[in-house]
């Protein structure tokens, strides 16, 4: 049986180069309603970026973000530690504050968009250490994320937002805080009862099991150099997510069962234009997707790569309306705008 057409279109333009569309998708399951931003990369003076709250482990509706940043549109990006310090889970690189979050391994799959203007998704891991004059004293197991894997040391910076050191070693009894401030150790201390509610100052360095025997070595008065960088230079903008759904115009995923709401970002490098998508479920009137139908809803627009972002209550749309008012397009699925950690937007300056 052919599919069905999708109904209920309705389109416009943003700004040059950027462009909104709706749709109802007829699903086996029922109905799917999908919100979608198509931009132009070569399109001067329209730039696609990361937003996020002053500080990494701080979250907020998306369309706050979308305003205080002066943007025009985009949708949520990472997955989030939304338990516990609400920080994303993976990579986030920012167009003007660098790089702001990554782990070294674990949650590396990425959307990015580098120096050249070329977009792909990719594993980009940290690549970092800790030294003591010629010394390296340990390598770092991620920068602002939400947990410190055992046997690791991480650092956190001012972008981390409050220490609250318990919240990223869940519950661990080995752990070792070191505290560096201009390249001087200034305190070296046990246990998780580090739990400053101001920020960070300096950097604080947290190490868990072999990773806390490993900080004992450094003494207060140490001069230590802190180095990370990404395993790829050349990033300019990255956000992760989950699953890569379509791999060279091919499906990238199995997983054809659960029904949710989903966001994507699809890359048409035929065209030189990524997609933004998002599809409302948990509803009578829009049942969600599974990953296998966000693949294939992908590729029936022209995508040749594809990742799949944070879902459910997340996924969120913000655009203006025909009429140039700024608004959420979708309909979140816990009923109003879920406080997230950071998205993918768009912004245009006239050229």
């Amino acid at each position: 049986m052919a599919a069905l057409a999708p109904t209920d279109i309705e389109t416009w333009t943003v700004a040059p180069g950027l462009t909104y569309e709706e749709w109802t998708q007829p699903e086996p399951q029922g109905p799917v309603r999908i919100r979608m931003l198509t931009a132009k990369l070569n399109q001067p003076g329209l730039l696609l970026d990361r937003v996020g709250a002053a500080s990494v482990r701080d979250v907020a509706p998306l369309s706050s973000l979308v305003v205080a940043d002066h943007d025009l549109a985009g949708v949520n990006a990472d997955f989030f530690d939304i338990a516990d310090t609400g920080a994303a889970l993976g990579v986030g690189v920012d167009r003007d504050r660098g790089l702001i979050h990554a782990p070294s391994t674990g949650w590396n799959l990425s959307f990015v968009l580098d120096k050249n203007g070329t977009t792909r998704i990719e594993q980009l891991n940290l690549v970092g250490s800790v030294t003591r004059g010629t010394t390296k004293v340990a390598s770092l197991g991620g920068v602002n994320v939400p947990h410190v894997r055992l046997d690791t040391v991480n650092a956190y910076t001012q972008a981390w937002g409050r220490a609250a050191v318990a919240g990223v070693v869940d519950g661990a009894a080995r752990v070792r805080v070191v505290q560096v401030v201009s390249g001087v150790v200034k305190s070296n201390v046990t246990g998780a009862s580090f739990t400053s509610t101001q920020p960070v100052t300096g950097t604080l360095l947290i190490g868990r099991g072999s990773g806390a025997i490993t900080l004992r070595s450094l003494q207060v008065g140490d001069q230590v150099k802190l180095s990370y960088g990404l395993s790829d230079a050349a990033v300019r903008v990255a956000v992760s997510g989950s699953a890569q759904l379509l791999k060279n115009s091919q499906l990238a995923t199995t997983d054809n069962g659960e029904l949710h709401p989903r966001t994507a970002v699809g890359i048409d490098a035929d065209h030189k234009q990524i997609h933004l998508i998002v599809a409302d479920g948990r509803s009578e009137t829009s049942t969600g997707l599974t990953l296998v139908q966000l693949a294939e809803l992908m590729l029936s627009r022209g995508d040749e790569n594809a990742l799949n972002l944070d879902g459910g209550g997340s996924s969120t749309l913000v655009a203006p309306d025909a009429t140039g008012v700024t608004g959420v397009r979708n309909t979140p699925s816990d009923g109003q705008e879920r406080p997230i950690p950071e998205g993918l937007v768009f912004r245009y300056s006239k050229p």
